[in-house]
């Protein structure tokens, strides 16, 4: 016999991948990290577009799973948080496995600086802290709920396209800056397999499949590239 209904915390399925809509560009993406980092919550999109980990990954991190001081820094991605019946649930990742994705410089200092204001809310809120290991929770320690930071994005958004009316931002969703974080690394060069890793596909043949939009624009310059390096060589032969 079960002593619950099994049924009440079960997900429902997926809608079909489809390949990314309109995203920012690497100038935009810093124009809105600036501005995030004036909230409390800052750190946390600017580890998103880090790391490209999901929502719920990063919703479950622990401190103990942030090594902001190790060069170069990193934290592991162990765990994710969802959503069902209204309730807040942790479970593993969506693939089963942990993973370690190292960040940049500048995202390990913005991390430093949450902790040392995570710990000016502690002493804040005295008696009343919710205690726990959690990277990001609300002002009294309590763990945030999913649609949180879903929500504070959107309306970071519009906050900053109110004061910036001449360079607005284009509205894009909280997981775009997964898909952002993916884009960016391949329009660089990052080999597929390397990105698939950090992003926590199961394996490479996914991120291919999703991004193959971008690495066809890659494929259209290979011949210009092959073309340089062989010219490179002219007249070697003397």
């Amino acid at each position: 016999m079960l002593s619950r209904n099994p049924t009440l915390h079960a997900k429902r399925p997926r809608q079909p991948g489809t390949q990314p809509g309109h995203i920012w560009d690497a100038k935009q993406l810093a124009q809105f990290l600036e501005y995030a980092d004036q909230h409390r919550l800052g750190a946390f999109f600017r580890l998103a577009a880090a790391t490209g980990a999901r929502r719920g990954e990063l919703l479950f991190l622990r401190w103990s799973n942030v090594h902001a001081l190790d060069n170069p820094a990193w934290v592991e991605i162990s765990g994710a948080v969802s959503k069902a019946a209204g309730q807040r649930n942790e479970g593993p990742t969506k693939t089963g496995r942990s993973r370690k994705v190292s960040v940049d410089a500048t995202t390990a200092q913005s991390l430093l600086r949450h902790r040392a204001a995570q710990e000016r809310d502690r002493s804040i809120a005295g008696s009343s802290w919710v205690e726990g290991d959690y990277v990001f929770r609300m002002q009294i320690g309590a763990p945030i709920y999913p649609d949180t930071p879903t929500a504070l994005m959107a309306q970071l958004i519009r906050q900053y396209n109110q004061e910036h009316p001449r360079q607005t931002l284009p509205v894009i969703r909280l997981h775009d800056l997964r898909h952002l974080h993916a884009t960016l690394l391949l329009k660089a060069g990052v080999p597929v397999h390397v990105v698939s890793q950090r992003l926590g596909h199961a394996d490479p043949a996914m991120t291919l499949r999703v991004y193959a939009h971008v690495l066809g624009v890659q494929a259209d310059q290979v011949a210009t590239v092959y073309g340089g390096l062989l010219d490179s060589q002219t007249g070697v032969i003397s």
